[in-house]
């Protein structure tokens, strides 16, 4: 899989995020790309891809799902869901891809170590680049609980 340029996918994150939103995602200041990665707050995006990847994890995401950056970015993001929760998952994102955004989302997600956790009050939005084209999905939650 080919590297993401964080800077400019930060970017696409945050302007995204706004537009389904009407809310920053962060407060707009220099250093926005390490301010998303150090954020108290979860951010994931995949691909979109038949079998989507994540393609970007922050740190809290990472520390969520005992992953380093590099073993995230190759991970089908469907296998951050238990197989008796993928169904549920892939209906929201049905939902992402039609609406384009969800503003609540709940569910259980697991680590690599097998630890399941719960979030809540999830946001997933559709990625599109410049020129509109559906590229992805992303979500952030800051609510979580571990099980």
């Amino acid at each position: 899989m080919a590297a993401i340029d964080l800077q400019s996918h930060s970017a696409l994150l945050l302007n995204n995020y706004y537009h389904y939103f009407g809310a920053e995602l962060i407060e707009p200041r220099n250093h926005e790309t390490e301010q998303l990665m150090a954020a108290p707050f979860a951010v994931l995006s995949h691909g979109s891809q038949e079998d989507p990847i994540f393609n970007y994890g922050n740190t809290t995401a990472q520390t969520l799902f005992e992953m380093d950056w590099a073993t995230l970015t190759a991970l089908p993001s469907r296998l951050s869901a238990e197989p008796m929760h993928r169904e549920e998952r892939q209906q929201l994102l049905n939902e992402v891809t039609t609406k384009g955004y969800s503003a609540n989302y709940r569910g259980i997600r697991i680590s690599a170590s097998g630890r399941r956790f719960y979030i809540d009050s999830a946001r997933i939005w559709t990625l599109r680049n410049l020129s509109g084209t559906q590229i992805g999905q992303a979500a952030m939650f800051s609510d979580w609980q571990w099980l």
